[in-house]
């Protein structure tokens, strides 16, 4: 929780550190923090992150214990609820003692969590509980028990491609929206049609394919078989998620999405632009902020490299028109905070509450020498809530989009410590 991929962190990397600490206090008059910040952040567990996200997470982490008031303030409170405090001076056997008395199960303040987190956390015990028992069930259909099987394999993809749209028709799509000098949309539309196509036909092509094959007209191949056992399961068949934009839904949830985004993109196609963009239904979303950026650099004359987006929360959740320049998005969900529409700023959680909408944003491309920065915490933009990604040229997550600024009345550090982030869809 709180980190975009797992670390070996190990008992080494506490020792190295803790002979560091010793070391500094006994041959420095004062306290280095800030040599003791990067050999311990930087060097001995920062070494092993190769997230920037979770660079910032553990720096985060770190000055809670390496700040001047633990040795400035008797009896430093390191949780919100003051019940973790540093020991008072002492010797090695009233120090113990003070640490036996703490809490055998530390809750999830010692770590700057929400008290959703220890939800989130039984959450995830459980999938992988039940995914792992899921893979101990046989994946063949043999012997004489394999035709309840069949029927339901034969039935899922029956349903499915009753549902699925037709293909896009390209050549209308790229008459109709030609490319322009001065909007860039119509390319990151046509663009996106093709990944559906793409998308739609791998489809289309598997499901007919697996029911000839569980009829017997054809070879089940391996790759067909996998797809079998998938609709079976009910998750995603591995032969779609080649093709697939990022999604850890269920079969179900994920059928339903490609559908309302397929609906999205023909009204679009159909009618005109819309006033407010569904960001979670691109393919590449980064595409289409670029192309609101080129608009906007090609109408200004203005370098695209010396624009930045500026971001401003919408008091209403639709609009009839859109903004002059930039664009209204929506879709978004906060996870480790929600947004308050009256205030203006993000504020906890609601108990048992672990995703919220986010409000309609508008992207606003302005120069980067006029950007007026205010109170805000830089919120994290990602495709899924698994967050980790495969590391690009960028150096950020494959699955990481954008930072978005938040306005927050709190500092930087407390929404970092709850793992704030921002998602374009959910789970389920």
């Amino acid at each position: 929780l709180g980190w975009n991929i797992p670390y070996g962190f190990n008992d080494s990397d506490l020792r190295i550190t803790a002979r560091q600490l010793a070391m500094f206090l006994d041959e420095n008059d004062e306290v280095p923090w800030k040599a003791l910040k990067y050999t311990c952040g930087e060097c001995n567990y920062g070494g092993r992150v190769t997230d920037n996200w979770d660079r910032r997470t553990l720096l985060t982490i770190l000055d809670k214990c390496y700040n001047e008031g633990v040795t400035a303030q008797e009896g430093y409170s390191l949780s919100a609820s003051g019940m973790f405090v540093v020991p008072p001076d002492g010797d090695w056997e009233s120090t113990v003692d003070f640490i036996d008395g703490l809490p055998l199960l530390a809750p999830p303040e010692v770590f700057g969590m929400h008290e959703n987190a220890d939800i989130t956390k039984n959450q995830n015990d459980t999938n992988r509980l039940f995914s792992t028992l899921v893979l101990t069930e046989g994946g063949g259909s043999g012997g004489g028990g394999g035709g309840g099987t069949d029927d339901k394999i034969d039935a899922v993809a029956t349903d499915i491609l009753s549902k699925l749209p037709d293909n896009y028709d390209m050549e209308a799509a790229m008459i109709k929206y030609k490319v322009k000098w001065e909007e860039s949309m119509n390319t990151v539309l046509c663009q996106e049609l093709i990944k559906f196509n793409r998308l739609l036909t791998v489809i289309r092509t598997s499901l007919n394919q697996i029911k000839k094959a569980v009829k017997g007209l054809i070879v089940m191949s391996v790759e067909l078989d996998a797809v079998g056992s998938s609709l079976v399961f009910a998750t995603q068949p591995a032969m779609w998620k080649k093709k697939s934009y990022p999604s850890l839904k269920p079969l179900a949830g994920y059928v339903t999405d490609l559908l309302e985004r397929c609906k999205f993109f023909k009204q679009w196609l159909d009618d005109k632009p819309p006033p407010v963009f569904w960001l979670s239904g691109f393919f590449f979303t980064q595409a289409f902020l670029t192309g609101s950026k080129q608009n906007f650099a090609r109408k200004f004359t203005i370098p695209i490299d010396a624009l930045i987006f500026d971001y401003e929360m919408m008091p209403k959740n639709s609009y009839r028109n859109g903004p002059r320049d930039g664009v209204y998005t929506y879709g978004l969900f906060f996870e480790g905070a929600r947004w308050d529409k009256k205030a203006e700023v993000l504020v906890e959680s609601q108990p048992k509450v672990l995703y919220t909408e986010g409000p309609v944003m508008w992207f606003k491309p302005i120069k980067a020498v006029d950007l007026t920065l205010y109170p805000h915490y830089e919120c994290p933009l990602y495709k899924t809530g698994d967050r980790r990604g495969v590391l690009a040229t960028t150096g950020h997550s494959s699955n990481f989009v954008c930072t978005i600024r938040m306005p927050s009345d709190k500092p930087s550090s407390h929404w970092i410590g709850r793992g704030v982030a921002l998602l374009t869809q959910l789970n389920e």
